[in-house]
């Protein structure tokens, strides 16, 4: 525990960070104060099926509906992560078509890469901080991102950094969908895993490995 306190030392006095939650909820993320146990938070939080229609809803959205799935998730770990003083960055990663996008809450460890990740299914959650690169890190998920049989991740994107947007779009916004910020991470620049040439080549995964892909935690 000493050493976790070490390492997670704040790079920004606590009280400076403001993103307009209430004081309740506030305090509940500021306690979270390391990467495994806002880890351990997310996974708490029911998945959003999102039966009436598409969301992408705030962090206050989020712990007042008490559901979420990847994006919804990554908000609040990247709240939480900012109120212990460290940047609350996100990476996209970009599906094949016929599946979808993930996004995973990012943040290093003396210097190496890791990161924080709702999934229903439980391959796709976090990645320690052994990462020596974003790429790295997103060919990490690579084995496991899959529809079927078929291996469908493709691209991973720069880090996006919340600083650098309006909280009110990400943190404490109504409604059910913060479309700027969807926007924003299926649009910044993304880097190809996959040569193109090279997809038709890609095995498909065992059958062993597709049942294994159907888990899921929250029914």
């Amino acid at each position: 525990m000493e050493a976790e306190r070490s390492v997670w030392m704040p790079t920004a006095l606590l009280e400076e960070v403001d993103l307009g939650l209430p004081r309740g909820i506030e305090s509940t993320l500021r306690g979270l104060r390391t990467p495994a146990r806002i880890q351990n938070f997310i996974n708490r939080i029911p998945w959003n099926y999102q039966e009436n229609g598409h969301t992408a809803r705030s962090v206050l959205g989020v712990l007042e509906h008490n559901v979420a799935h990847c994006i919804e998730a990554a908000f609040v770990g990247a709240a939480a992560l900012a109120l212990a003083g460290h940047p609350p960055l996100l990476m996209d990663m970009g599906a094949a078509r016929g599946d979808v996008d993930h996004v995973v809450v990012l943040f290093r460890r003396r210097g190496l890469w890791g990161a924080i990740s709702k999934s229903n299914s439980p391959l796709l959650r976090y990645r320690d901080p052994i990462h020596r690169s974003l790429r790295e890190l997103s060919i990490s998920f690579f084995p496991q991102y899959v529809k079927g049989r078929r291996k469908t991740l493709r691209t991973y994107s720069l880090p996006v950094d919340l600083r650098k947007h309006d909280s009110a779009l990400w943190v404490t916004r109504p409604g059910e969908c913060c479309t700027e910020m969807v926007e924003i991470l299926t649009t910044v620049r993304h880097f190809p895993i996959v040569p193109a040439d090279l997809e038709a080549d890609l095995r498909p995964i065992d059958k062993i490995e597709e049942r294994s892909s159907l888990m899921a935690e929250h029914d």
